[in-house]
């Protein structure tokens, strides 16, 4: 069964730690700054800087508002290996440039979206006329869900690898979880059923194929 992954979120409890990459539980703090004027201490929270506490592994995570600034390296569940090389490498492109900019890291999900529908037979220009084609072809209904979820999430008026002034990384992470989703329904889980039935034997398949042309 699949790991159940949850990426890091401003002040949620427990997340997937970019430390350990551990689903942890996190404790939350108030980054703490201190100087020193003429021999005395001083110590004042900067709440534009938060901290998480990976009880597990004792690492600190930094936050400036909604984006994580330490450690540079990003948390997210691995690409679908199923999908072509080209969306892959947008996918982990994305997964490197979360952190620092997650409009980017939203960006460049989109693209991987609109190169997947072309995958599955779309013309790749519009997403909604794609939605609305693949449908038309008996697309389930929890991918066309999914695919409308992506045409919809932020703006609709943004295209393609175009940067989203309303993205954060919350947006970005159901976008990395969607590229899998459609994935997973439109290309594992078909080539897994084709591998099952063409490992039956010759005869029982035969067999099948007389009976269907009845």
């Amino acid at each position: 069964m699949k790991e159940h992954h949850i990426a890091p979120e401003l002040n949620l409890k427990a997340f997937n730690c970019p430390h350990c990459h551990v689903y942890a539980q996190q404790d939350w703090y108030y980054l703490q700054a201190s100087e020193n004027q003429a021999g005395f201490g001083r110590q004042h929270g900067d709440k534009k800087f938060r901290v998480s506490y990976c009880v597990r592994c004792g690492q600190n995570t930094i936050w400036r508002g909604e984006n994580i600034v330490f450690p540079q390296s990003s948390i997210v569940e691995p690409p679908n290996a199923d999908l072509p090389m080209d969306i892959i490498e947008d996918y982990n492109e994305a997964a490197l440039v979360l952190n620092v900019s997650p409009r980017s890291a939203a960006a460049l999900l989109r693209l991987a979206i609109q190169k997947l529908c072309k995958v599955l037979g779309q013309p790749g220009r519009d997403i909604n006329t794609d939605i609305k084609n693949l449908v038309l072809k008996g697309l389930p209904s929890k991918v066309q869900e999914a695919l409308d979820s992506v045409r919809v999430i932020g703006n609709e008026a943004v295209h393609p690898g175009e940067l989203n002034l309303n993205d954060n990384r919350e947006i970005a992470g159901r976008l990395f979880k969607l590229v899998n989703f459609i994935a997973t329904k439109m290309i594992t889980e078909p080539k897994e059923i084709d591998e099952l039935y063409n490992s039956l034997p010759a005869g029982k398949l035969e067999g099948i194929q007389k009976r269907d042309a009845k």
